[in-house]
Order: C-alpha cells, then sequence, then structure tokens
C-alpha cells in the first residue's frame, strides 16, 4: 500500500548506534532500506512481529541476515526505526 505523502522515518537511539557499528557497505544497504520505508511502509516481504503485533520487521536487501524493525504510525505518517541488527540479535 502506498501513500500519496511519504512518511518520515525516525530513528531511536539505539538504532542510530546499531547502525553507526554496522560495516560501511550494510550501512548503506539499510540506508537504502529507510529510504524504501518512506514511499511504502509496508513493502512486499515486511512482516508484523507475532509478539509485539504493532510492530514490523523487513529483511535488508542485499545484506539478508540483517533486519530492520519498525512501528508504523499511519496517523503522524511516521515510521520508527526500533532496531537495526543481524537477525540472531533482532528478536532479543
Amino acid at each position: 500500500m502506498t501513500s500519496p505523502r511519504p512518511y518520515g522515518v525516525e530513528l531511536t537511539p539505539a538504532a542510530r548506534r546499531q547502525i553507526s557499528k554496522l560495516e560501511q557497505r550494510t550501512a548503506r544497504r539499510v540506508l537504502v532500506e529507510l529510504a524504501n520505508l518512506q514511499a511504502d511502509p509496508r513493502p512486499p516481504g515486511c512482516r508484523a512481529m507475532v509478539a509485539q503485533p504493532n510492530r514490523w520487521r523487513v529483511r535488508v536487501a542485499d545484506a539478508g541476515d540483517y533486519r530492520i524493525v519498525y512501528e508504523i504510525h499511519d496517523q503522524q505518517l511516521l515510521v520508527l526505526v526500533i532496531a537495526v541488527a543481524h537477525r540472531r540479535e533482532v528478536y532479543r
């Protein structure tokens, strides 16, 4: 579902730290995915998290072991990024 107006993307302090610790190539891919979330916060392949239904996750393309966990606030047209990490760590 594409919105006529782009969503804003905000990162929690934890998400900012996690991105800053990534390898440069992976960090670039994450930034591309964040830009894609502005246009479509529910892209093909995104999943609602079972344990936390108000949170979504999306796989980072070309860095498939990394996930972005985020909340969608439709009323404010906002995507709030909670975590960016390797899949074995992001769900902890």
